[in-house]
């Protein structure tokens, strides 16, 4: 499965996407209601079946709805089923069911099976009008769905879901693999000795965000100026966003053309942005190892996650001593048993390459015995 994004054009016709993005808030939202209400009386889920029979019904009998296609409403009774589910499975961890969205920031709509025609080069008919999008590559496979999004600029997107049904041969050599280790002071540490720094968008961007705020918050509400000012805001975070996405790519081919399996230690971010905030945040370290996996899945490569609980800081890779305690401040800190100085992230880096090397199988990854002992 490939996911391939286009933009369509500007022009008045996109009204019309619009008015359908809208009704679909509108079906959402009612979807919601009767979950809620379903619940209050009978003390029971209410079925995704149960519900996309009954908005079916009642689809035929309003116009305003009929504007969304008959599957991109089962789509949305789809979405909100999967987000209960994953409510009543993760609500001891803090997990919310799913809620009221406002009706002009509903974002999207799906169709699967029909809906939809490509008419050729960067033509698309969806209902009974043709939308025009950048070709910007060729769409290549089986059609599996087509994704209406909107931006918070108010900017049009197709995303198309294709299955090419190639799977690419993974070729794992030894001399090929490295560990990276993710830290607050350097983005990456490779275990072949050479550090990533992140460029720090937003930390760069932070003055003009910042401005674009206080401008904001200035504005009356409901105002001309007010939605200038939030498009202005919106523009600021996006330029952020796309620089930071751009980098993203840049980087996760650099680092797939140089290994061929690349070790990474599972991170809990969630608790990491907790305690350290907008730092995590800004790094998206998540948002890169999913990029990361695309790139490497589309090359042969591998991408190996070791458990998030080895002490790969702690333990000294030339003898395998693992200390009871490392505070985070120590950068550096020589071992008690060998007595070699270790650097903290490229010892960490060492670790996760042995270990994930380890999972594979791909020759002799013992641990080396010093040639002279203490």
């Amino acid at each position: 499965m490939k996911a391939l994004k286009f933009k369509l054009y500007a022009h008045k016709r996109n009204r019309y996407l619009k008015r359908c993005l809208h009704a679909a808030g509108v079906i959402y939202n009612y979807a919601i209601a009767l979950h809620k209400r379903y619940y209050r009386i009978w003390g029971q889920h209410l079925s995704c079946t149960k519900l996309q029979k009954h908005l079916a019904k009642l689809r035929k009998r309003n116009q305003f709805w009929q504007l969304v296609g008959s599957q991109a409403v089962q789509d949305i009774c789809q979405r909100i089923e999967k987000g209960y589910q994953l409510f009543f499975k993760n609500h001891k961890k803090g997990a919310r069911p799913p809620s009221f969205k406002k009706v002009k920031k509903y974002k999207s709509f799906t169709l699967k099976q029909a809906g939809y025609k490509f008419l050729g080069e960067n033509r698309l008919k969806i209902g009974k009008r043709v939308y025009q999008f950048w070709n910007s590559r060729p769409i290549e496979g089986i059609v599996k769905t087509v994704t209406v999004k909107r931006t918070a600029l108010g900017e049009l997107f197709v995303t198309v879901v294709v299955d090419n049904k190639t799977e690419p041969t993974i070729k794992v050599e030894t001399s090929r693999i490295a560990g990276f280790d993710f830290g607050l002071k350097t983005f990456l540490t490779c275990s072949e000795g050479f550090k990533i720094e992140s460029p720090q968008f937003l930390k760069q961007s932070l003055s003009k965000v910042r401005n674009a705020t206080k401008k904001l918050s200035q504005k009356v509400k409901g105002s001309k100026g007010r939605e200038k000012a939030r498009l202005h805001l919106v523009r600021q975070y996006e330029k952020v966003f796309n620089c930071r996405r751009d980098w993203f790519w840049k980087l996760a081919h650099q680092l797939t053309n140089r290994f061929d399996v690349l070790c990474f230690e599972t991170l809990n971010l969630k608790g990491m942005q907790r305690l350290w905030g907008r730092k995590v945040s800004e790094y998206a370290f998540g948002e890169f190892l999913q990029i990361l996996e695309w790139v490497a899945l589309k090359k042969g490569k591998l991408v190996v996650y070791i458990d998030q609980w080895y002490p790969s800081s702690k333990t000294c890779y030339h003898c395998g001593h693992v200390l009871e305690s490392l505070d985070l401040e120590v950068r550096r800190w020589r071992c008690p048993s060998c007595h070699l100085e270790n650097e903290r992230d490229g010892n960490a880096a060492l670790n996760i390459k042995r270990v994930g090397s380890s999972t594979l199988g791909v020759g002799d990854v013992r641990q080396a015995v010093p040639a002279i002992s203490a």
